[in-house]
């Protein structure tokens, strides 16, 4: 038996023993399932905790591509990395790979050094597909509200990735204000690639076929009053992925009533990094309802990141948490911008979502939520690590001394701007 066999084993004697009906996991997917996501079962999930152990795998898998590679991210900065990127991409399409990327035009601009016309120009002679989302022209406000967030690869209809990371060499190198840029990816396998897939086509936005590996996807039931009999969490033959993917017209409301949801099933213990959260409504009323019950919370953001204003909303909105019992640990060691949350050591999800309003209610974003035990484990042992070694546990006088007078001035003047944006 390998270990996750072993730990649903655990699990169901623990149910056993207990009496216990349900876990926070299970009413969970329940809930997921009348929210109408999509489970996959068979998938299997790795944590690329680094840049380097991210761009590494990445690349591995490009080498090995035989049919198609496909990128859809936020941004390609202009430098080594990208580079690397683009090189090795000319030579699969030189072996017969169809490659394509998408890039948000958004967030190209606002790069700290974006694609430029000509590199796309010599992409496009290398016979590499390049698309910019939805180019930002006049009259540019009409452009501003829905970008495209992700952070996708697919290869072959066999591997995904996602997370955190654009394509940039600060990952690995840092920058020199936060020092450190900390993230977040997964390496996915098995049916789930295929949501990912579909996805990126549908942002492709061309309507083209591609051939696809036949995956093995849970059935769907329904409706509040659906027979949910066949849907248990532990007569999964392998621990299931659910894929939420927010689209502004057609899922809008989908990633905060997932989160919501996640954390309202709470029993013992919510565990967030997430880096610009500026708490949209209905998730800081999520928490605090889990506060209310007594679920432990630890949420974990950063001394140091690439906005003072976003800061100073992020540390108002700590100290209220902290308030109510929470506790906040503030990440030293650089800028942590990764997007997780582990609840109760049962399941956890990596994404692109920040738990702000332009996450929550405006961008193209994308989650996999894993019910997986093991991963879960693996990942709360980084976080455990993290705030023993690399986090301070936030303090009614530490705030004072983080938020002196003009910084709670302007934080709240900025919570207050932020309703608006």
């Amino acid at each position: 038996m390998n270990i996750r066999r072993h730990i649903l084993f655990a699990f169901v004697l623990m149910n056993c023993l207990l009496g216990m009906s349900e876990n926070s996991a299970e009413r969970t997917m329940r809930d997921f399932q009348r929210l109408g996501l999509s489970f996959y079962e068979n998938s299997q999930v790795r944590l690329l905790p680094t840049a380097d152990m991210k761009f590494r795998d990445l690349f591995q898998s490009i080498e090995q591509a035989e049919k198609y590679i496909y990128l859809d991210y936020f941004k390609f900065q202009q430098d080594s990395i990208c580079g690397e990127l683009l090189e090795r991409l000319r030579r699969k399409v030189r072996e017969g790979v169809e490659v394509r990327i998408i890039f948000d035009s958004f967030g190209n601009k606002s790069s700290d050094q974006p694609l430029s016309d000509t590199l796309q120009a010599h992409i496009q002679e290398a016979g590499i597909q390049i698309a910019a989302f939805d180019p930002v022209r006049f009259p540019w406000i009409n452009h501003l509200m829905h970008r495209n967030h992700h952070k996708i690869a697919v290869i072959d209809g066999r591997v995904a990735y996602t997370g955190g990371m654009n394509v940039a060499d600060y990952y690995l190198h840092g920058k020199p204000k936060v020092g450190q840029w900390r993230d977040m990816h997964i390496r996915m396998e098995g049916p789930i690639v295929h949501a990912y897939e579909e996805l990126f086509n549908k942002m492709w936005g061309k309507g083209e076929k591609v051939k696809r590996l036949k995956g093995e996807k849970v059935k769907r039931l329904k409706g509040e009053n659906s027979d949910f009999s066949t849907f248990q969490f532990l007569n999964f033959s392998t621990f299931p992925v659910a894929f939420a993917s927010r689209w502004p017209r057609e899922t809008p409301g989908i990633m905060r009533q997932a989160y919501c949801a996640a954390i309202d099933n709470a029993e013992h213990l919510v565990q967030i990094v997430n880096p610009y959260a500026m708490l949209f409504g209905e998730v800081r009323a999520s928490l605090r309802r889990a506060l209310d019950r007594g679920v432990r919370v630890q949420f974990m953001v950063s001394t140091r990141s690439d906005g003072k204003a976003s800061d100073d909303v992020i540390g108002l909105e700590m100290r209220k948490l902290m308030k109510r019992g929470a506790e906040v640990y503030y990440y030293e060691n650089g800028f942590h911008h990764s997007k997780v949350m582990i609840i109760d050591s049962l399941f956890c999800t990596v994404g692109t979502t920040n738990l702000d309003a332009r996450s929550l209610c405006f961008d193209y974003e994308v989650n996999a939520f894993i019910f997986d035990p093991a991963v879960t484990a693996e990942l709360q042992r980084i976080y455990a690590d993290d705030v023993a070694n690399r986090c301070t546990l936030l303090t009614p006088e530490g705030w004072k001394q983080r938020f002196p007078t003009g910084r709670r001035i302007r934080s709240h003047i900025f919570a207050i701007a932020k309703r608006f944006m």
